[in-house]
């Protein structure tokens, strides 16, 4: 068998092997339990995303260069101006810099934390600085998008990479202007949210359905009794704690969140090009189409020639840049879709007329415009 041969072979198995494996196991797991916890969120119940500027100190000449980033000097004098030293503008001219870094540090402050509890913290250069490895970030306030103080952060950074190098050479492995400090915030202040004790609480959907918001509802209301939840819409859910948990919402909301309920998801490919993934979902269904696909190659080579001028004649050597181009086309295969066929089958015969991933996509894109997929087509 010829290598070509030998590698359309291997690649139709391998295709034909995941469509077989997903057909079996959409056939074998129809409809799962879900917990309440992995689908809705408690409203309130969330992060706040956290901010603030600072500065990195003790970096081996890896910081910001004075004459290109001015708000780090700036930013070395205004500090030094707090603790009492004073500079004139002739001092301040000679400052260097390439031991600081100016960064932005990142947390999320969780809920219900409260004052005295530490948050990981994420600290990234803001600068040209090469390198934050060896620093330690200076006590940098952390707010929120009120604009009042949270947390504050300082401490040693984490990089987890390395960069050297000279004029001529670099060395770099992953990312060095990045870094962490674990633990490295202390939660200042509390966000202000509390449970309520009798009132309804609202749940909102992760991924807003119609049919999962009112499985929801059915799964609660036969736990709890009749109207414990409603739904308001197809994202929200409103739920009264039941007289059984009178004021212990935090039993109510533990013992609710653990109840399993079947989801319904919607008939929706999504399909990144970029990188080749498809995903489906086990509703996809299409109508009665003819399928024929065939590939396209362009093939464009430069390269260059030298022109001499005639040795009698007035003139100089060029150089003469030469274009060749190819064009070939293999020939498609047409293949019939049956209506109603399920994701299994789809793979299987897109599988025989030899479609990639790439391949699938464009396929798709072109069923859609045709009208024969039934189910949302998402390109990422």
């Amino acid at each position: 068998m010829s290598a070509p041969m030998a590698h359309h072979s291997v690649l139709f198995r391998n295709l034909g092997l995941i469509g077989l494996l997903l057909c079996g196991f959409l056939l074998a797991s129809p409809a799962s339990a879900t917990r309440v916890k992995d689908i809705a969120d408690l409203e309130g119940v969330r992060e706040n995303q956290l901010m603030g500027y600072g500065l990195v100190i003790g970096l081996n000449g890896t910081g910001d260069d004075v004459k290109k980033s001015l708000f780090t000097r700036q930013s070395i004098i205004n500090m030094v101006e707090r603790l009492g030293i004073t500079m004139d503008s002739a001092e301040a001219t000679k400052l260097k810099t390439e031991n600081v870094a100016a960064v932005m540090v990142t947390a999320a402050l969780p809920p219900f934390a409260s004052p005295g509890s530490t948050l990981d913290v994420m600290v990234s250069s803001i600068g040209d600085a090469s390198s934050l490895a060896g620093g330690s970030l200076l006590m940098t306030p952390l707010k929120a998008v009120d604009g009042k103080v949270y947390a504050v952060a300082q401490g040693p950074l984490t990089v987890g990479s390395i960069s050297y190098g000279g004029k001529a050479a670099k060395v770099q492995k992953n990312h060095p202007t990045v870094g962490r400090i674990t633990g490295g915030a202390v939660v200042e202040r509390t966000a202000n949210f509390a449970l309520p004790d009798n009132s309804a609480l609202t749940y909102h959907l992760k991924s807003p359905d119609f049919s999962s918001a009112a499985q929801m509802v059915a799964s609660i209301n036969k736990q709890y009794g009749p109207g414990t939840a409603r739904a308001v819409d197809s994202g929200n859910v409103l739920v009264t704690p039941p007289p059984s948990f009178d004021g212990n919402v935090v039993a109510f909301v533990a013992d609710l969140e653990h109840l399993d309920m079947v989801t319904d998801a919607p008939a929706r490919i999504v399909v990144n090009e970029r990188t080749g993934t498809i995903v489906m979902g086990k509703d996809v269904r299409i109508s009665t189409v003819a399928v024929s696909h065939g590939n396209l190659n362009l093939v464009i080579t430069e390269s260059a020639a030298v022109s001499q001028p005639n040795p009698l004649a007035s003139g100089g050597t060029v150089v003469v840049q030469q274009t060749a181009i190819k064009v070939t086309e293999e020939n498609g295969n047409l293949v019939v879709l049956e209506m109603g066929v399920s994701i299994g089958e789809i793979a299987r015969a897109l599988n025989a007329i030899g479609a990639t991933p790439r391949d699938l996509i464009a396929i798709f894109q072109a069923m859609k415009a045709a009208g024969a997929l039934h189910g949302e087509l998402v390109v990422l």
